[in-house]
């Protein structure tokens, strides 16, 4: 089969051949991929950035957001058949572990990641667990939805985390409104009534915010904080959702951020630096999220099958895997790049 396998950080993955996986265990479930996207993350990867905390031998195939059908499945797997149309959890999780058993399985304890510590999907076929696989509902086509399975879910986990604090008559400043920025933005609509204030420095993109339920919109131009603070009465918002998290966006988010309130770290690449006086003396929070769990997921999806959330998507053959990545980081994609084996 056709994969996108990294060989050297630093150097852009090339697409080749390689063995098909096969069902080993009796768990195991074969998806043949309908749609793998393309994450910032995966940039990343690339530059160097997870080396030394995935320690994934190279060469291996990237991908950690995945949807298709069903190809093979171990002997002990009953709910699932070839030709059902799935999206993956992103991670392969081993259900016996504290963390699993209480359905915090984003921290299982013996948990694989497609695409970051092990092959993943960006790729005609991928290998993950029984446990991973949430069925589509009927005529959702596995590519519309694939990058739900990382940039919806971490949106989604962070407005869940965010929610016991966005009562109405809040405010919470969305930092981005690209891939993750635009479905955050639609699950605050739909599970809040907070207001929703949408920071970017695309123009264009952000004129696509008000039809996902944004209430105002920022440029983020230099004076974007004081903007911010003037919708807020010099108070700052109760919750900032940073997606950016890098090239000062770490900065501005903090600053943006009231007495008491909460700072939500989703995008990363940069670092955070705050006195710890200023955190002691105003009772702020920093909040980091990674991914969501498989409950999430499957939330996620009941609220794309409702029509309250859908992704903004642009799909590239898998061969132009570099001209994809090269659209994303230069700013040219709306929402989030799709491979298509």
């Amino acid at each position: 089969m056709k994969a996108v396998r990294l060989h050297r950080y630093h150097e852009r993955p090339a697409v080749e051949e390689v063995r098909d996986p096969e069902p080993t265990g009796p768990f195991d479930v074969v998806v043949r991929v309908g749609g793998a996207g393309l994450c910032r993350t995966d940039l990343h990867i690339v530059e160097g950035q997870w080396a030394d905390r995935s320690n994934v031998p190279l060469p291996y195939t990237l991908g950690h957001e995945n949807a298709g059908w069903v190809h093979a499945v171990g002997s002990a797997v009953e709910h699932l058949s070839p030709g059902d149309a799935v999206i993956l959890h992103p991670l392969i999780t081993c259900g016996f572990c504290r963390a699993c058993r209480s359905g915090d399985d984003v921290h299982c304890e013996a948990s694989r990641f497609p695409g970051i510590d092990t092959d993943g999907g960006m790729a005609e076929l991928l290998h993950t667990s029984a446990r991973s696989v949430v069925k589509l509902a009927p005529g959702v086509e596995p590519a519309s939805v694939a990058a739900l399975a990382d940039a919806g879910l971490t949106a989604y986990h962070a407005v869940k985390k965010a929610l016991p604090l966005l009562y109405p008559g809040s405010t919470c400043v969305v930092v981005g409104a690209g891939g993750l920025g635009h479905i955050g933005i639609q699950c605050l609509r739909a599970m809040s009534a907070t207001r929703v204030v949408v920071l970017d420095a695309n123009e264009e993109a952000l004129a696509l915010t008000r039809e996902w339920g944004a209430d105002e919109t920022v440029v983020a131009d230099g004076k974007h904080v004081d903007r911010v603070l003037e919708l807020t009465d010099g108070h700052g918002a109760q919750v900032v959702l940073d997606f950016v998290g890098e090239r000062g966006a770490e900065r501005d988010s903090w600053a943006m951020t009231r007495r008491a309130g909460s700072d939500f770290v989703i995008g990363y690449g940069g670092t955070v630096q705050i006195p710890a006086i200023d955190v002691i003396s105003t009772e702020r929070n920093v909040i980091g999220n990674l991914v969501g769990s498989y409950n999430d997921l499957v939330e996620l999806m009941a609220l794309n099958a409702a029509g309250d959330v859908h992704m903004l998507t642009q799909t590239y053959p898998l061969d132009a895997v570099n001209d994809a990545m090269d659209d994303l980081d230069a700013g040219r994609l709306r929402g989030r790049g799709i491979l298509v084996p």
